[in-house]
């Protein structure tokens, strides 16, 4: 899934893409975000947080500088066992 995704996106890139000329409010541009956020996140996360990123850009956004969210570490806890005395 996450190959195909990432294979769609690049055939966009290179054949789509350059039918449009440069119009990005953003950087990076969303096709590079959604590459990124695919990698980072997988294809479902990734592919929601590209999607919401595409919703942002409209007439109406400021644009600028906009990267994926860093992968957020979890941390796991050990219970430590008390010793009823």
């Amino acid at each position: 899934m996450k190959k195909l995704l990432l294979k769609l996106i690049r055939f966009y890139q290179k054949h789509i893409s350059p039918l449009h000329g440069p119009m990005c409010r953003y950087m990076p541009t969303c096709s590079n975000y959604a590459i990124e956020a695919i990698e980072r996140f997988g294809p479902l996360k990734g592919t929601v947080l590209a999607l919401w990123r595409i919703l942002r850009c409209n007439p109406f956004s400021r644009g600028g500088y906009d990267p994926v969210p860093e992968k957020k570490i979890k941390i796991k806890k050990e219970k430590k066992k008390r010793k009823s005395l």
